[in-house]
């Protein structure tokens, strides 16, 4: 297997517009892309474009009318069925529609594809992780859902058990429904809770049916959680959860939504902290998948002084080069982000909050502690469904 990564990424990809008053700004993904180059992770890993999904492989998850209306409404964007989620506020129907999202989920299929052949460790498609697509729908922005293809390659492909673990701000609930009975994908997503956060799913409770009971995992934080309650929650369920699941492959969506300036949600966490996440990602992938990581991308809608930063560092880690926190970011592209946004981009990476401190589970916890009554609440519904104790 090649030590070397891959970075997805087609210039069509920044179509993804849902137009100019919609938060998912595609200049998010411009400047992120941007940022890589600036500070010269192009020279560290191989940038690779993608062919498109096609219908045969957009199957794999979503159904054949809900591809038909989406193809409809990508050429006629004011026939939109919104029976099918397009054409509302969360997913304005554009021309185009069809084309650039299945562009985006080639990037995760083909990312798949790349770790699975061994042709190198780890790829990033951080214009992917639209985690909200049903398999009949579009929704919370997300039109074809890459995350979930891409997985449903892999078991195409042969794999048996694959690990998809979600820290986007809000619940991965359309990779999670796409395998809720299926026990060859375990699906762990941590999120803000269901009662103050789209889509109101994501309830400890919710751990799989069938042959795929125990193989759904829902950690939801109390709105205003922040670094050390989030970082603490996410070691305390997702190593042993990985370490009896023995994942051949690990996919993980990183939403930057989480943080404190994102307008959409509310949680308080930093740059920083969800940095010390993508380092104990690509840890813990070596440690249970053989080195097998692909990285997503997801929410994010502090698009200048968040999302650009947040996403080099992921490309950074997987590339085998970390940006370090304290790196100061090239003038060049500070130039870049005010001639397309007219802000000030931010000056380092870093929300100066680095390292990240936070308790170890197995030191004991608070059962009066908001943050470690939702660790309890999943660790209760699920670890006995996998022989692991609560």
């Amino acid at each position: 297997m090649s030590g070397r990564a891959q970075l997805m990424w087609d210039e069509g990809v920044t179509g993804y517009d849902f137009g100019p008053s919609h938060p998912m700004d595609p200049v998010r993904l411009e400047l992120t892309r941007r940022l890589v180059g600036a500070f010269g992770l192009d020279r560290e890993l191989q940038v690779v474009a993608a062919k498109p999904a096609g219908e045969s492989t957009l199957r794999l998850v979503h159904r054949q009318d809900y591809i038909d209306a989406v193809k409809a409404a990508s050429a006629d964007p004011a026939a939109a069925d919104v029976s099918y989620g397009l054409g509302t506020v969360d997913d304005p129907a554009f021309a185009g529609m069809h084309e650039v999202s299945a562009l985006i989920a080639g990037q995760s299929v083909g990312a798949a594809e790349a770790v699975w052949r061994g042709d190198v460790q780890h790829a990033v498609n951080f214009a992917g992780g639209l985690h909200h697509a049903m398999p009949g729908g579009a929704a919370g922005f997300c039109v074809y859902n890459d995350a979930s293809l891409a997985i449903a390659r892999l078991l195409e492909l042969g794999a048996e058990r694959v690990a998809y673990v979600d820290v986007d701000v809000h619940h991965g609930d359309g990779v999670q429904a796409a395998f809720w009975e299926d026990p060859r994908v375990l699906t762990i997503s941590l999120h803000e809770h269901p009662r103050t956060l789209f889509p109101q799913t994501g309830w400890p409770q919710e751990t799989g049916a069938g042959a795929g009971e125990g193989a759904a995992v829902n950690v939801a934080l109390p709105a205003g959680t922040g670094d050390a309650g989030w970082v603490r929650a996410f070691h305390a369920v997702v190593p042993e959860l990985l370490a009896e699941f023995r994942p051949q492959v690990l996919v993980s969506q990183h939403g930057a939504d989480t943080h404190f300036e994102d307008p959409l949600a509310h949680l308080a966490v930093s740059l920083d902290a969800q940095r010390a996440v993508q380092v104990a990602c690509h840890e813990l992938a070596h440690e249970y998948a053989g080195g097998r990581w692909v990285a997503l991308g997801g929410g994010g809608y502090a698009v200048v002084d968040v999302v650009p930063r947040s996403w080099t560092h992921l490309v950074g880690i997987a590339a085998g080069k970390p940006v370090a926190p304290e790196a100061v970011i090239p003038e060049g592209w500070r130039r870049e982000v005010f001639a397309r946004t007219r802000q000030l981009g931010p000056q380092r990476m870093t929300d100066g909050r680095w390292p990240v401190g936070y308790g170890a589970w197995e030191d004991g916890y608070d059962p009066a502690d908001r943050v470690d009554q939702a660790v309890l609440a999943t660790r209760r519904a699920v670890f006995p469904l996998r022989g692991l104790l609560a």
